[in-house]
């Protein structure tokens, strides 16, 4: 019998209200036996995050945080260290050359733990709005927000 884990799913609010979103993939993460024990329990943070194409050919996550377990000792890990993305060569390829075009970036949107127990990473590439686009989003999102009010009623 399995016992059930709770749902984790870290999302980044505002990388889609920055960014407009053009792609998106999912990436496994290479942590630490503390950084995954911390991520179960829902103690990480994907503000301020971003991936960039290494010169090897490696993408790596950046600035993400993943809170200290509470119950490590002098095994555990450290908050903000660069974390390795388990892509294949075909996604690798296609993310360094919209990574490099200029306009677009490489953002974090989504943690969570699999079916299999893996945390997975959901990156996007994206390109950044302008002002205007940024009043055409919240516009939407309030009337949408009326509009279901309104249906409530």
């Amino acid at each position: 019998m399995k016992l059930k884990q709770k749902e984790i799913n870290i999302k980044n609010r505002r990388a889609t209200f920055d960014y407009e979103i053009v792609e998106t993939f999912t990436a496994g993460l290479v942590l630490t036996g503390t950084e995954i024990k911390s991520i179960r329990n829902g103690h990480a943070s994907l503000v301020d995050t971003f991936c960039y194409v290494s010169a090897a050919g490696e993408v790596w996550v950046k600035n993400m945080n993943i809170a200290q377990y509470f119950y490590g000792t002098y095994n555990n890990h450290e908050a903000r260290r660069d974390r390795k993305l388990l892509l294949n060569k075909k996604e690798i390829a296609k993310i360094g050359k919209m990574g490099k075009d200029s306009g677009y970036t490489i953002v974090p949107l989504r943690l969570f733990i699999s079916d299999r127990g893996y945390a997975k990473l959901v990156i996007g590439i994206a390109r950044g709005k302008k002002e205007y686009d940024k009043r055409q989003s919240i516009k939407e999102r309030e009337d949408k927000r009326n509009l279901a009010r309104l249906m409530h009623k």
